[in-house]
């Protein structure tokens, strides 16, 4: 690229970063960014905003915010959108030590809630006559209380789980995402949605008020 020429910046938006209390937002935090080599280092450390408590633990920037804050620095320039118009910011505070017994609570409560839920559907649909009834059609016998069946029967709900949730603790079978990682995604691009929605109808309400004064 010329010297005399018109410089050209790419930016690509990342859809939602952390980044840690108190850091001041730089350019190269929210965007790949693509330029002749004398302006990458400074559009990198280019500072966009400090966030302060009141704007919360989540914050949008858009392109409108972005592009004046490089023609400060680069007053003749081209500016090549890759992408997304808006990035989501999201503000962290330092993290915290886990907490043990936090963690046996939380677990012991999914184990008894899970084990219940279980345990009154089986009731609902009368599951224990059901297998009575399957280990009479397959040996001829009625046996009042088929432990061999239930016992396998309980081994295949937990096997069963394991496969069609595709983790073993940290172990996964393979690269598919799994249900439950399906579902977080999916309520964290509703939360996003939300987020980008209250936002642009809080910048729609302040610059009406401005109009107004």
């Amino acid at each position: 690229m010329s010297h005399n020429s018109t410089p050209t910046v790419y930016i690509q938006l990342k859809k939602r970063i952390q980044l840690p209390q108190g850091k001041v937002i730089k350019l190269g935090d929210i965007a790949n960014v693509q330029s002749a080599p004398e302006y990458m280092k400074l559009l990198f450390e280019l500072e966009l905003v400090a966030p302060s408590k009141k704007d919360g633990n989540l914050l949008v920037l858009d392109l409108m915010r972005i592009i004046p804050a490089i023609k400060q620095v680069i007053p003749v320039v081209q500016i090549e959108l890759v992408g997304q118009h808006h990035t989501i910011i999201e503000i962290i505070s330092a993290p915290k030590n886990p907490s043990f017994a936090m963690f046996i609570l939380v677990w012991l409560l999914l184990f008894f809630g899970a084990a219940l839920t279980i345990m009154n559907f089986h009731a609902d649909v009368n599951m224990q006559e059901v297998q009575i009834r399957v280990v009479e059609m397959i040996t001829g016998k009625r046996d009042e209380h088929p432990y061999l069946f239930q016992t396998s029967y309980s081994l295949g709900i937990g096997i069963g789980m394991v496969v069609f949730f595709n983790h073993l603790f940290k172990k996964k079978w393979n690269e598919e995402p799994t249900p439950l990682e399906v579902e977080m995604f999916l309520y964290q691009e509703n939360i996003d949605q939300f987020v980008l929605a209250e936002e642009y109808k809080r910048m729609n309400n302040e610059h009406k008020q401005n109009e107004e004064t």
